[in-house]
């Protein structure tokens, strides 16, 4: 075992850290984002369809996200699945285009958003300890093995925790920017 094992390790630590900064993106800071309707499927013709395929959508103002279906039947299953969804915002249609108006957030919402934003950080140090404690295990078999000797298992257990802290403080990094965000009016 050698170093392009901890390799294993860090690129599960880095899918980690993507996925957080996914998941920070769907959370809003005030603004229109586009990828705030990410996770949200429309039901096309008895398919769950992401809503960027079945419709253009386009941020003409701030606080202002217009969806243009490519058929206008599709208009009423768009606004079901943005209703069924969480992000808490009721669409509006002129018959052709579906607008959602992002209201300003209130200092009660900023603060429930960045305990949310914190948790998700949690959650997100707390997989990379696993990937630190299965990378252990795996190291410590290793040895017990006689695959490697007990320096270089002391070498790869003290890798690995470097590895581990240094993600730790990339989430936690993170998290900060995030809040800032999220709290900045």
């Amino acid at each position: 075992m050698s170093n392009e094992k901890l390799h294993t390790y860090e690129t599960k630590m880095i899918k980690t850290m993507e996925s957080l900064e996914k998941e920070y993106q769907a959370i809003r800071a005030g603004r229109a984002n586009p990828h705030l309707l990410d996770k949200i499927k429309v039901d096309y013709y008895g398919t769950p369809t992401p809503l960027q395929q079945v419709g253009n959508i386009s941020v003409p103002e701030a606080r202002v996200l217009v969806i243009q279906p490519w058929e206008s039947k599709l208009i009423k299953a768009i606004e079901k699945a943005i209703l069924a969804s969480d992000i808490g915002i009721t669409p509006t249609n002129d018959g052709i285009t579906i607008r959602l108006v992002f209201p300003e957030l209130t200092e009660e919402r900023r603060k429930d958003l960045a305990k949310d934003i914190k948790k998700k950080g949690d959650g997100a140090k707390v997989a990379i300890r696993n990937i630190r404690r299965d990378g252990n295990e795996v190291i410590k078999k290793s040895q017990k093995a006689k695959e490697i000797s007990e320096d270089e298992q002391d070498e790869l257990l003290e890798e690995l925790q470097k590895l581990t802290d240094e993600y730790a403080k990339k989430v936690d990094k993170a998290v900060e920017a995030k809040t800032k965000e999220i709290m900045t009016v």
